[in-house]
């Protein structure tokens, strides 16, 4: 196991104050549920205020590209405040997945995303893992594309879309706009982070990312989103228990603080070790890649496949413990649940990352 420190730098310390700061007077329990009635307000607004008052949209981009020049370690401090709060805003899809695709490649888009002129979304199923898996269009010999990708996540919310084209030298990545494709919203479980079915009936685009580079890139952009998506579900899962602990501090049955029950006290003992083995799992991966450490395929593979299940498991802790309220619409719990469900399959499920991890480590199946 490489030397990685699990604790904040004072850099890292600062960017979550911020980041943290901002969440808590924009990004409101109740204006995040209206997105369950197709409300995207909040999404715009909320995402200016991240790109123009943080600048965080180019966190990834190196600062001679137009960037920011953070680290995987930035981005995981600002992922994780992201799922404290359930934030509906396309950072994991644009400044990670989208960015990491283009810096293979293009230096004029990578430049807009820098600067949080446009954001970009790669045109893949929200649930892949592997570039081998990514559905292809098919492209003229005028260049113009065509094809139909399912259940793409960040696609309702972006300028820019990124596609892959097979050609007889590999996969290219090809940039077409936004509005020329046809993008269906599907009902999802988590509307915060909605999905579409993208459309395109030969469309023009160009080439950002070369066909010797484009499959390395893709999949680079997919194991960077499953790392850091660890962060946003140890987010979620800390946030679950924080939050189901103040309130067994104060719900009072039988005459007693229900917290005080040595049953609930087992229960919340247990989940915290998980919670805070989720946070250790989430932030070892992204430092392994801000130290460019081979051991990042198997930590990710450990992060992905643990945190998304302890996620899930918090979330439904703090709905069962928090009683009748926590079933209701109005106690943001639903939303956590939610988010931490639709994410357990993101970029890949925990079984799917077991088993990369059990190639890994050479166990027999």
């Amino acid at each position: 196991m490489s030397d990685i420190l699990l604790l904040d730098t004072d850099v890292e310390t600062s960017l979550r104050s911020a980041v943290r700061d901002l969440l808590t007077t924009r990004c409101d329990p109740s204006a995040v549920a209206r997105a369950y009635d197709g409300d995207r307000t909040l999404t715009r607004t909320l995402w200016t205020s991240i790109t123009d008052d943080l600048g965080l949209a180019g966190l990834l981009i190196p600062e001679d590209r137009g960037g920011a020049g953070g680290t995987a370690r930035d981005a995981a401090v600002v992922l994780e405040e992201f799922g404290r709060f359930v934030a509906p805003v396309p950072f994991l899809t644009s400044s990670v997945v989208a960015a990491t695709v283009l810096l293979a490649g293009d230096s004029t888009l990578v430049g807009r995303l820098g600067d949080g002129s446009c954001s970009a979304a790669l045109l893949t199923p929200f649930s892949t893992a592997l570039a081998t898996h990514i559905p292809t269009l098919t492209a003229d010999a005028q260049g113009r594309l065509s094809g139909l990708v399912t259940s793409v996540a960040g696609a309702l919310d972006t300028d820019v879309l990124l596609a892959a084209v097979e050609t007889a030298d590999g996969t290219e990545v090809h940039a077409l706009t936004a509005a020329a494709a046809q993008i269906k919203p599907v009902v999802s479980l988590d509307m915060t982070r909605p999905l579409a079915d993208v459309a395109v009936d030969s469309v023009p685009g160009r080439v950002v990312v070369a066909a010797e580079s484009g499959w390395a890139a893709i999949q680079s952009g997919l194991t960077l989103g499953a790392a850091l998506l660890a962060s946003e579900q140890a987010g979620i899962a800390a946030w679950c228990l924080e939050t189901t602990v103040e309130y067994l501090k104060l719900r009072r049955q039988f005459g007693r603080v229900v917290g005080g029950f040595q049953a609930i006290k087992h229960r919340l003992a247990d989940l915290y070790v998980e919670v805070e083995s989720a946070s250790a799992a989430a932030r070892y991966a992204a430092g392994t890649y801000a130290a460019d450490d081979p051991d990042s395929v198997i930590a990710t593979a450990v992060a992905a496949s643990y945190c998304s299940d302890i996620a899930v498991r918090a979330a439904e802790e703090a709905i069962q413990l928090h009683g009748g309220i926590g079933m209701t619409w109005e106690h943001p719990a639903h939303l956590y649940l939610k988010r931490a469900k639709a994410d357990q399959i993101g970029l890949g499920s925990p079984g799917h990352h077991r088993r990369l991890l059990a190639d890994l480590v050479g166990l027999p199946a």
